[in-house]
């Protein structure tokens, strides 16, 4: 059997000690955050369009917000779970806007084909 422990052999628990990250960490992220704004100003300075301008935005946007949310919301600290806990949802809603999307081109298309053979 165990031995019983006494108050003295318990370490007392560390008050007032969280995790502490340099404060390089910070500004490299806030430097990364400010060249991405950069990027994305420039989009519209050289006036590029259509789908390249749309992509190179939500690109730029996506990138600035994992940023945003591993570093200063800590998520990249965090356990497993709680990460999927948070971001897996928006995944599987961005997946699912996918398939509607899809849909949406099938559907249309079965309707101008029927619609347009009945004239």
């Amino acid at each position: 059997m165990s031995q019983p422990t006494s108050h003295a052999d318990i370490q007392p628990a560390t008050e007032g000690k969280g995790q502490h990250h340099p404060i390089r960490l910070y500004l490299v992220v806030w430097a990364w955050l400010f060249i991405l704004s950069t990027c994305s100003y420039l989009v519209d300075y050289f006036q590029l369009a259509g789908y390249l301008r749309w992509s190179l935005i939500l690109s730029f946007m996506a990138l600035k917000a994992g940023l945003i949310v591993a570093v200063f919301m800590h998520m990249a600290w965090e356990r497993l779970a709680f990460v999927y806990a948070i971001l897996l949802p928006p995944t599987l809603l961005l997946v699912f806007v996918g398939i509607m999307i899809f849909e949406s081109d099938y559907t249309l298309l079965s309707r101008v084909t029927f619609f347009s053979a009945g004239s």
